[in-house]
């Protein structure tokens, strides 16, 4: 991660944190408490070097879920939110989906995209694809996504398949990696 910068160049980065909506967790999450500790880490570093921090929010108004105004709409009260961050609704599992998403990056002068949130077998891996799309530089972090144990495949299995498919995905103009969030804040 590096101090934000003026340049004209996409070369600013970014903090994506993608749906930690208090309506999200009714259904048990893998590591929650750890995965929002160490996304609380990180924001609180990009604030520090004057990097955007982008919160993510599922409008789920066609699935009547989520429905803006309501507490389950709501960032889960753990994440420290600051004035200064900035918030995207989405109706589908794609953040870039007919969000004013790129724009917003695009004005901000952001060339790298961190990912982090939830869930990681739908919008977070929905919106990792996307940005390849749009050519941004991705770094998953890699241990700040989480998701729920389905039927077929625990919680656990569900990261660690998706971390290796993401490792292993052919990049467009960007490049891809995944990092811990340790390995972000050194």
């Amino acid at each position: 991660m590096t101090d934000s910068t003026t340049k004209g160049d996409g070369s600013n980065e970014a903090l994506l944190i993608i749906d930690m909506q208090i309506g999200c967790f009714h259904t048990p999450r893998h590591d929650r408490e750890g995965v929002i500790s160490r996304i609380n880490k990180l924001s609180h570093a990009f604030r520090a070097k004057n990097l955007p921090v982008i919160f993510i929010q599922h409008n789920g108004i066609k699935e009547n879920y989520l429905l803006p105004g309501t507490e389950d709409f709501e960032i889960v009260r753990e994440l420290v939110i600051s004035d200064a961050d900035y918030t995207v609704e989405k109706t589908v599992n794609g953040a870039f989906y007919k969000t004013n998403l790129k724009e917003l990056l695009d004005s901000l002068n952001v060339g790298t995209l961190y990912i982090t949130g939830l869930a990681t077998d739908f919008c977070v891996n929905a919106t990792i694809h996307a940005a390849l799309v749009e050519d941004f530089n991705i770094v998953v972090v890699s241990d700040c996504h989480t998701t729920a144990d389905k039927l077929e495949m625990s919680a656990s299995d569900i990261i660690k398949f998706h971390n290796f498919i993401w490792s292993n995905l052919t990049p467009t103009e960007g490049v891809i990696s995944l990092k811990t969030h340790e390995e972000v804040l050194s």
